[in-house]
């Protein structure tokens, strides 16, 4: 890690190009990581460091002023702990779909997969306002008695937990079976 943190460090400090420095650097990064771990690394550094900008600044440029860059080491150290806390919930996400459909698979029309599929790309994080009626048909360009319909439905197997009530009512994913797996 510290290798890796100071390769991504000095690349920043003695890059020749004015923009794409810090891809090239967080590439490099990733990279002697790999090297180091001798395996392949799935890490997107780049989403991490995103998280707070502004603190990625701060500390590089504090670390380009000053001989000791053990802040630095400390800093970039949290940025790739945050970046395996990220892929671990991306991959558990993806298994959890996975498991998802294949429990349900066969009870599912069309529409229904297409809205399901829209609620997963959310992302771990989650559908925002869960599925609505007026979301559905957004989604899946048909009627309210259809949407209803299938909302209804999508309960009733047990993919969708309901919530709220009248106009108020939303849908979100069952993914209580799946959360046990990590």
């Amino acid at each position: 890690m510290i290798t890796s943190a100071l390769t991504h460090l000095y690349f920043e400090t003695l890059h020749p190009f004015e923009d794409g420095n810090g891809r090239i650097g967080r590439a490099l990064a990733e990279k002697v990581l790999a090297e180091r771990l001798d395996m392949p690394i799935l890490l997107n550094i780049s989403h991490a460091i995103e998280l707070d900008k502004k603190k990625y600044y701060q500390e590089i440029k504090k670390a380009q002023r000053d001989l000791n860059v053990s802040d630095w080491i400390a800093y970039f150290c949290g940025v790739l702990l945050s970046a395996i806390k990220n892929i671990k919930s991306v991959a558990l996400h993806t298994l959890n779909k996975t498991k998802f459909f294949d429990r349900y698979a066969d009870e599912l029309n069309e529409r229904e997969i297409k809205a399901i599929n829209k609620m997963f790309d959310a992302g771990p994080s989650g559908f925002e306002g869960g599925m609505t009626a007026k979301k559905y048909i957004s989604i899946n360009k048909t009627s309210k008695p259809t949407a209803t319909r299938d909302l209804q439905h999508l309960s009733a197997i047990g993919a969708f937990n309901k919530y709220g009530g009248g106009r108020s009512v939303y849908y979100e994913l069952n993914m209580e079976p799946y959360n046990h797996l990590f």
